[in-house]
């Protein structure tokens, strides 16, 4: 039976640098879905917000370039689970999904500030 932890640490070593590979060479955008109050307590620096509760987000997400990296976060997971299926729906195939703003500060090295 295969070691699940040596995949596992491979697979999650192997997204970390390619996450931090686009964002390093500043081709990844970042996307906060959380809410504008969320955002203002704490953001990754430099984080784009496009709230999914928002009735436009959809709107904002069809504006955007589908053939651009994208890294997405929010609290908890839940919502940038959300967004990046959403996303995929309508062309955009270069998504991460970090889960919460912790794990995505973590993930990338990018520093959580405050507006």
């Amino acid at each position: 039976m295969p070691d699940r932890r040596r995949w596992f640490n491979a697979t999650t070593m192997s997204r970390r640098v390619r996450v931090l590979s686009s964002v390093a060479a500043e081709r990844a955008i970042i996307l906060d879905v959380r809410t504008p109050e969320e955002f203002v307590a704490g953001h990754l620096d430099g984080a784009v917000l496009v709230d999914i509760k928002d009735s436009s987000f959809d709107a904002k997400i069809a504006a955007l370039d589908p053939y651009v990296p994208y890294v997405v976060y929010c609290r908890s997971g839940n919502r940038s689970a959300q967004a990046v299926e959403r996303m995929k729906a309508v062309g955009f195939t270069d998504l991460t999904d970090l889960g919460s703003l912790e794990n995505a500060s973590s993930e990338t090295g990018i520093a959580i500030v405050q507006s």
